[in-house]
This record gives structure tokens, sequence and C-alpha cells, in this order.
């Protein structure tokens, strides 16, 4: 077990769940008074979820808790199997799913998750689920060149 790769995946952990919260606290702060159009299809729309990704699972959030901190659990043991920049990619799922809990926990909306991204024809996100989606694309990619790198010449 690499204690520099758990370390790193750690700060990753926390820088992530910084950010997220500072900025859903900001856009909940900004965003009361209404939505807030940036750009083109970027609209900045205060929502709160109570499900998971596209608002499915409406209803379950203690299971989605429960399923959260294992998620959360897996995706730290395996930092201790995983190179530095893989590391860095399950330092960002984890620290998506640590913050979107703490929403759930801690929050007070009734174990919803606080949503301020819009983009149109896209469901409402926010900082936490980019940094998943980021962090298992990078965990797929490194997958993929490690399974290169094994192939038969």
């Amino acid at each position: 077990m690499s204690r520099g790769r758990v370390l790193g995946a750690l700060a990753v952990v926390a820088a992530v769940v910084a950010a997220d919260q500072l900025s859903k606290s900001l856009a909940q702060s900004a965003l009361e008074s209404g939505d807030v159009h940036i750009l083109g299809p970027l609209d900045l729309e205060l929502s709160y979820n109570p499900g998971v990704a596209f608002g499915l699972g409406r209803g379950l959030s203690p299971a989605l808790v429960v399923a959260g901190v294992m998620i959360v659990v897996a995706v730290l043991a395996m930092t201790t199997s995983l190179r530095s920049p893989p590391s860095a990619a399950a330092g960002l799922v984890a620290g998506g799913a640590v913050s979107n809990l703490a929403d759930r926990l801690f929050r007070g909306h009734g174990g919803a998750v606080i949503d301020w991204i819009h983009l149109s024809h896209w469901p409402t996100f926010n900082l936490a689920d980019s940094c998943i989606v980021v962090g298992v694309g990078l965990l797929v990619l490194s997958g993929y060149r490690r399974q290169g790198s094994h192939a038969p010449a």
C-alpha cells in the first residue's frame, strides 16, 4: 500500500468537498431571487435534487446515503492499488460523493442535494457531479491504457 497515493487521493477529496460546498453555498445565496443566464445554453438555476442523477430515485434518501458511503469506502480502498494519476481520479469520485452526502446529511433540505449548473437539454447538476463524471472517465481511460500496455505484440 502506498501511503502517498492514499494521501494524494484524500487531498483531492478535501479539495473537491471544499470547492463544491463553497460553490453550493454561493449559488444558494445568489440564486434565491431567481435564475441567471450566463451564455448560450448555460444558466445558473437553483434546485434541490432528492434523488440521484437526473432526479431518479426520489424518496430513497436513506438508501442513497448508505450507497454513497459504500461507494466512498470502495473508491478510497481502491486507491491503494492505483498509480498516482488514477488515484487522483479516484479522489475526484470520492470527493464528489462525500460532498453530495454532506448535502443529504447536513444541509437540511430533506436529504436533497443542491444543484445549480444548468445546460439546456441537460438536467441541472453541481460541481461534485462534474467531479464524479470526470473521475470515472479518467479511471476508465486509465484502465484502457493499462489493458493496452499488456496486449500481446
